[in-house]
């Protein structure tokens, strides 16, 4: 993996600069705040704090109905005490507030001493640019490019009779202090394009979808691209305008590869994260070292992946992320950890630990999880079903984390008949169990792809920014859920 030149000095410099310097603070005294802890002890602290500037825009059928930026700052403190953790945040970035938070974290803490170590700068391995893309293009470049997507979305079909698209970016500044004396910084980029089109044929009206983004700037948005997007959308949306309906029952289901990895990051990812693990609420919980799926599977989380959604240089908790291998060809070998659930698990942390602000408490989290390849071919894989469904894309879906039972529902499928894509069908919902479907997976393909740069995870109100993929899969005995009932 080639990564890019060490930034880590401009990181720090920017910190210092739209962080620390307004609130009178510096760098190399950051670790003497938790002096503010006193004769606490405590396992576990540490300050994160943030500057984020970000912005927004959408066009609707030619007109900018949407235009907005945003400057979010704060700090946020948190103790950590065996299972216990306390936290408090502030949007002032002063001494002041920050010891207002240390003193509220600290009232879980019992009787002992907790020294304070000096600073320890951390160097992380830059997996993206620091540059700014809210700054490198005017709003009127801004706006040219959503009229350009929507331009491309109409030449391609005489149908389309609306369009939406959204254009965002957010560039965050973001600074760690731990109580054992390390000080990181991270400046990410992130930015994102959407379109959304509706195709009316013969009174019937049908939506397609697209988009992506990553860790980079506008540029990165050229006409090939747009006309890529755009295309898929148009695409989607004319599928579901010829599409009969779905057939229901227990048949093989072809995963498409790329977006349909959403799935596999849904029914089972949330099941192999360290915290539903530690307190037994996960159907892959206490089971290291036993075969959970077929032979063939093995699924990562890897959060290095240069200019990725979901990747970072460091986790929100100041630890390096890392390509952690979850399930090696069948069998479980490890979760995904933040700091606080490696230590009582008694493990290393995995560079996991995520939270969505400075107000938010850092969890177990996915960066970028996918299948790795097999040795199929997709058409071999086609080939070999008789009869069942081609799930192409998805739309939402529900898990739970518990049982690893699912829902999901296909925007875009087709029939199988005879070793051949057929019809498209409208309709199709996959029903099963994450762990189960696993064992089911029959054939992997040597496709393996990522998404465009469009995902995004909830988990306990906080929402963070992800990637997922997969190669085309073959799961044998699937539930399907249709609206063919015959």
């Amino acid at each position: 993996m080639v990564l890019k030149v060490m930034n880590e000095d401009k990181n720090m410099e920017r910190a210092n600069e739209v962080i620390l310097a307004p609130g009178g603070l510096t760098i190399d005294k950051l670790p003497g705040l938790f002096s503010r802890l006193g004769s606490k002890k405590v396992d576990y602290a540490d300050l994160y704090f943030q500057y984020s500037r970000s912005e927004s825009w959408s066009i609707e059928d030619g007109i900018v109905k949407l235009g907005s930026f945003n400057i979010d700052q704060g700090v946020g403190a948190r103790t950590v005490v065996d299972e216990k953790t306390a936290f408090a945040y502030s949007d002032e970035i002063s001494r002041a507030a920050i010891h207002s938070a240390l003193d509220a974290t600290s009232a879980i803490a019992g009787q002992g001493s907790t020294g304070v170590r000096p600073a320890n700068f951390q160097k992380v391995s830059a997996l993206y640019s620091i540059d700014d893309p809210l700054l490198g293009h005017s709003n009127s470049e801004k706006i040219l490019i959503l009229e350009r997507i929507e331009t491309y979305a109409r030449k391609f079909d005489s149908r389309v009779t609306q369009v939406v698209a959204n254009l965002a970016a957010v560039h965050d500044t973001i600074l760690i202090t731990r109580l054992d004396g390390c000080v990181v910084s991270d400046v990410r980029p992130l930015i994102r394009l959407s379109i959304q089109v509706i195709v009316e044929s013969n009174g019937r009206k049908e939506q397609g979808s697209a988009g992506g983004g990553g860790r980079f700037s506008y540029g990165y948005f050229t006409d090939d691209v747009l006309k890529d997007y755009a295309q898929k959308a148009v695409d989607q949306a004319v599928v579901n305008i010829d599409a009969g309906a779905a057939p229901a029952g227990e048949m093989t289901v072809v995963l498409g590869s790329g977006w349909p990895g959403i799935l596999l990051h849904e029914a089972i990812g949330h099941g192999l994260e360290g915290d539903f693990n530690r307190k037994g609420s996960s159907a892959f919980s206490g089971r290291i070292g036993e075969r959970v799926a077929a032979k063939g599977v093995t699924v990562v989380d890897d959060g290095t992946i240069p200019d990725r959604r979901g990747s970072l240089s460091v986790d929100d908790e100041g630890t390096p992320t890392a390509e952690t291998v979850l399930i090696d060809d069948g069998v479980l070998c490890g979760y995904m950890q933040d700091t606080l659930n490696a230590r009582l698990m008694g493990v290393s942390p995995t560079g996991n630990g995520r939270r969505e602000s400075y107000a938010h408490v850092p969890m177990p989290r996915m960066t970028n999880t996918y299948m790795l390849n097999g040795t199929c071919d997709r058409e071999e894989i086609i080939a070999s079903v008789s009869n069942g469904i081609y799930a192409a894309n998805f739309g939402g879906g529900q898990v739970d984390i518990v049982s690893g039972k699912f829902v999901f529902s296909a925007s875009e499928a087709y029939l199988i008949e005879n070793g051949k894509i057929t019809k498209p069908v409208k309709g199709a919902t996959l029903i099963g169990n994450g762990p189960d479907v696993l064992k089911r997976v029959s054939m992997i393909g040597n496709d393996m792809s990522l998404d465009s740069g469009v995902g995004t995870c909830g988990k306990d109100g906080q929402s963070v920014p992800v990637g997922v993929g997969q190669p085309t899969l073959r799961i044998d005995g699937l539930t399907v859920g249709g609206t063919d009932l015959s």
